[in-house]
Protein backbone atom coordinates (compact mmCIF):
# COMPACT_ATOMS: atom_id res chain seq x y z
CA UNK A 1 0.00 0.00 0.00
CA UNK A 2 0.88 3.28 -1.00
CA UNK A 3 2.35 5.40 2.18
CA UNK A 4 0.02 8.22 0.99
CA UNK A 5 -3.09 5.82 1.88
CA UNK A 6 -1.75 4.01 5.06
CA UNK A 7 -4.28 4.81 7.61
CA UNK A 8 -6.66 6.58 5.31
CA UNK A 9 -4.60 9.68 5.77
CA UNK A 10 -1.45 11.30 3.37
CA UNK A 11 1.50 11.00 5.45
CA UNK A 12 5.35 11.08 3.78
CA UNK A 13 8.40 11.80 5.30
CA UNK A 14 11.96 12.42 3.52
CA UNK A 15 15.60 12.66 4.28
CA UNK A 16 17.77 14.32 2.38
CA UNK A 17 21.25 14.23 3.05
CA UNK A 18 24.52 15.95 0.83
CA UNK A 19 27.58 17.53 1.84
CA UNK A 20 25.63 20.81 1.72
CA UNK A 21 22.65 19.82 3.55
CA UNK A 22 21.30 17.72 5.91
CA UNK A 23 17.17 17.77 5.87
CA UNK A 24 14.29 16.37 7.49
CA UNK A 25 10.77 16.88 6.55
CA UNK A 26 7.27 15.23 7.66
CA UNK A 27 4.51 16.40 6.05
CA UNK A 28 0.57 15.13 6.85
CA UNK A 29 -1.68 16.56 4.08
CA UNK A 30 -4.67 16.06 5.96
CA UNK A 31 -3.53 17.56 9.20
CA UNK A 32 -4.46 20.54 11.34
CA UNK A 33 -1.53 23.02 10.04
CA UNK A 34 0.54 21.68 12.82
CA UNK A 35 4.36 22.67 12.30
CA UNK A 36 7.69 22.54 13.95
CA UNK A 37 10.28 24.39 11.17
CA UNK A 38 14.10 24.51 12.19
CA UNK A 39 16.09 25.33 9.39
CA UNK A 40 18.56 28.14 10.75
CA UNK A 41 17.25 30.65 8.58
CA UNK A 42 14.28 32.73 10.73
CA UNK A 43 12.86 34.59 7.50
CA UNK A 44 12.56 30.92 6.04
CA UNK A 45 11.35 28.99 8.88
CA UNK A 46 8.49 31.94 9.54
CA UNK A 47 7.44 31.93 5.62
CA UNK A 48 7.41 27.89 5.83
CA UNK A 49 5.15 28.35 9.37
CA UNK A 50 2.54 30.17 7.20
CA UNK A 51 2.63 27.20 4.22
CA UNK A 52 2.04 24.84 7.14
CA UNK A 53 -0.87 27.07 9.10
CA UNK A 54 -2.80 28.13 6.03
CA UNK A 55 -2.44 24.85 3.83
CA UNK A 56 -3.65 23.27 7.05
CA UNK A 57 -0.73 20.42 5.98
CA UNK A 58 1.42 19.89 8.97
CA UNK A 59 4.62 20.09 8.59
CA UNK A 60 7.73 19.12 10.69
CA UNK A 61 11.12 20.22 8.80
CA UNK A 62 14.20 19.95 10.68
CA UNK A 63 17.66 21.16 8.65
CA UNK A 64 21.23 21.63 8.98
CA UNK A 65 23.34 23.51 6.30
CA UNK A 66 26.22 25.18 5.19
CA UNK A 67 25.02 28.77 6.48
CA UNK A 68 28.55 29.85 7.45
CA UNK A 69 28.63 30.10 3.31
CA UNK A 70 25.08 31.86 2.56
CA UNK A 71 21.37 30.41 2.66
CA UNK A 72 21.09 29.35 -0.35
CA UNK A 73 21.46 25.17 -0.25
CA UNK A 74 19.48 25.28 3.08
CA UNK A 75 16.29 27.54 1.31
CA UNK A 76 17.00 25.17 -1.98
CA UNK A 77 17.56 21.60 -0.62
CA UNK A 78 14.54 22.43 2.14
CA UNK A 79 12.28 23.13 -1.24
CA UNK A 80 13.16 20.16 -2.79
CA UNK A 81 12.49 17.72 0.35
CA UNK A 82 9.28 19.66 1.04
CA UNK A 83 8.25 18.77 -2.52
CA UNK A 84 9.59 15.27 -2.52
CA UNK A 85 7.59 14.40 0.64
CA UNK A 86 4.24 16.31 -0.65
CA UNK A 87 4.15 14.05 -3.81
CA UNK A 88 5.06 11.07 -2.05
CA UNK A 89 2.19 11.50 0.17
CA UNK A 90 -0.45 12.47 -2.80
CA UNK A 91 1.17 8.57 -4.35
CA UNK A 92 -0.94 8.22 -7.49
CA UNK A 93 -3.02 11.65 -6.78
CA UNK A 94 -6.15 9.55 -7.12
CA UNK A 95 -9.23 11.36 -6.21
CA UNK A 96 -7.73 15.30 -5.86
CA UNK A 97 -8.96 18.51 -6.82
CA UNK A 98 -5.72 18.96 -8.67
CA UNK A 99 -6.46 22.42 -9.63
CA UNK A 100 -6.10 25.52 -7.11
CA UNK A 101 -5.70 28.79 -7.06
CA UNK A 102 -5.72 31.85 -4.63
CA UNK A 103 -5.45 36.02 -4.51
CA UNK A 104 -3.73 37.25 -1.56
CA UNK A 105 -3.96 40.56 0.07
CA UNK A 106 -1.72 41.56 2.81
CA UNK A 107 -2.06 45.34 3.09
CA UNK A 108 -0.86 47.21 -0.48
CA UNK A 109 0.51 44.07 -1.77
CA UNK A 110 -1.98 41.66 -3.67
CA UNK A 111 -0.18 38.29 -5.50
CA UNK A 112 -1.85 35.90 -7.24
CA UNK A 113 -0.92 31.84 -7.20
CA UNK A 114 -2.24 29.35 -9.66
CA UNK A 115 -1.64 25.33 -9.84
CA UNK A 116 -1.92 22.01 -11.18
CA UNK A 117 -1.00 18.87 -9.88
CA UNK A 118 -0.06 17.74 -13.01
CA UNK A 119 3.19 15.72 -12.55
CA UNK A 120 4.74 17.73 -14.90
CA UNK A 121 7.09 20.72 -13.14
CA UNK A 122 7.00 24.67 -14.05
CA UNK A 123 7.45 27.45 -12.49
CA UNK A 124 6.17 30.88 -14.07
CA UNK A 125 7.75 33.72 -11.37
CA UNK A 126 6.39 37.11 -12.00
CA UNK A 127 7.88 38.82 -8.69
CA UNK A 128 9.98 41.27 -8.22
CA UNK A 129 11.49 43.34 -5.19
CA UNK A 130 12.89 46.67 -4.38
CA UNK A 131 15.98 45.21 -1.92
CA UNK A 132 18.56 42.64 -2.13
CA UNK A 133 17.76 41.24 1.67
CA UNK A 134 14.69 40.68 4.14
CA UNK A 135 16.42 40.57 7.25
CA UNK A 136 19.56 38.61 6.77
CA UNK A 137 18.11 36.37 3.34
CA UNK A 138 18.79 37.31 -0.18
CA UNK A 139 15.71 38.48 -1.97
CA UNK A 140 16.64 36.26 -4.59
CA UNK A 141 16.22 32.79 -2.89
CA UNK A 142 12.58 33.09 -2.90
CA UNK A 143 12.26 32.32 -6.74
CA UNK A 144 15.21 29.15 -6.26
CA UNK A 145 12.52 27.95 -3.43
CA UNK A 146 9.69 28.35 -5.30
CA UNK A 147 11.77 26.28 -8.58
CA UNK A 148 12.78 23.23 -6.19
CA UNK A 149 9.25 22.93 -4.53
CA UNK A 150 7.29 23.03 -7.84
CA UNK A 151 9.83 20.52 -9.70
CA UNK A 152 10.17 18.07 -6.65
CA UNK A 153 6.46 18.06 -6.23
CA UNK A 154 5.72 17.78 -9.73
CA UNK A 155 3.21 20.64 -9.81
CA UNK A 156 2.81 23.53 -12.44
CA UNK A 157 2.86 26.51 -10.29
CA UNK A 158 2.59 30.50 -11.60
CA UNK A 159 3.44 33.08 -8.80
CA UNK A 160 1.90 36.77 -9.65
CA UNK A 161 2.52 39.59 -7.34
CA UNK A 162 0.20 41.73 -9.18
CA UNK A 163 1.13 44.85 -6.98
CA UNK A 164 2.97 45.79 -3.53
CA UNK A 165 5.85 47.58 -2.33
CA UNK A 166 6.83 46.44 1.16
CA UNK A 167 9.36 42.96 0.22
CA UNK A 168 7.93 41.50 3.76
CA UNK A 169 4.32 41.88 2.41
CA UNK A 170 5.31 40.42 -0.62
CA UNK A 171 7.42 37.12 -0.21
CA UNK A 172 4.56 36.49 3.09
CA UNK A 173 1.57 36.97 0.39
CA UNK A 174 3.34 34.22 -2.35
CA UNK A 175 3.44 31.72 0.56
CA UNK A 176 0.14 32.26 1.83
CA UNK A 177 -1.01 32.30 -1.77
CA UNK A 178 0.93 29.00 -2.12
CA UNK A 179 -0.88 28.00 0.97
CA UNK A 180 -4.52 28.24 -0.09
CA UNK A 181 -3.76 27.02 -3.36
CA UNK A 182 -2.02 23.63 -2.59
CA UNK A 183 -5.20 23.69 0.01
CA UNK A 184 -7.74 23.55 -3.09
CA UNK A 185 -5.65 21.49 -5.23
CA UNK A 186 -4.70 18.53 -2.66
CA UNK A 187 -8.28 17.71 -1.31
CA UNK A 188 -10.38 15.00 -2.14
CA UNK A 189 -13.13 14.93 -4.79
CA UNK A 190 -15.84 13.01 -2.77
CA UNK A 191 -17.74 12.48 -6.29
CA UNK A 192 -14.62 11.23 -7.96
CA UNK A 193 -12.11 9.90 -4.93
CA UNK A 194 -11.51 6.52 -6.83
CA UNK A 195 -10.51 8.28 -9.86
CA UNK A 196 -7.14 10.24 -11.38
CA UNK A 197 -8.48 13.36 -12.43
CA UNK A 198 -6.85 13.29 -15.61
CA UNK A 199 -8.69 11.66 -18.95
CA UNK A 200 -5.20 9.74 -19.40
CA UNK A 201 -6.02 8.36 -16.60
CA UNK A 202 -2.72 8.67 -14.73
CA UNK A 203 -0.83 12.44 -14.07
CA UNK A 204 2.27 13.19 -15.64
CA UNK A 205 3.75 13.08 -19.25
CA UNK A 206 2.53 14.86 -22.20
CA UNK A 207 -0.94 16.97 -21.95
Amino acid sequence: MDQSLANGVRRASIERNTTETRIRVAVNLDGTGVYDVKTGVGFLDHMLEQLSRHSLMDLSVAAEGDLHIDAHHTTEDSGIAIGQAVAKALGDRKGIQRYGHAYIPMDETLTRVALDFSNRPYLIWKVSFSRDKIGDMDTELFREWFQAFAMAAGVTLHVECLYGENNHHIVESCYKALARALRAGIEIDPRKRDAVPSTKGTLGGSL
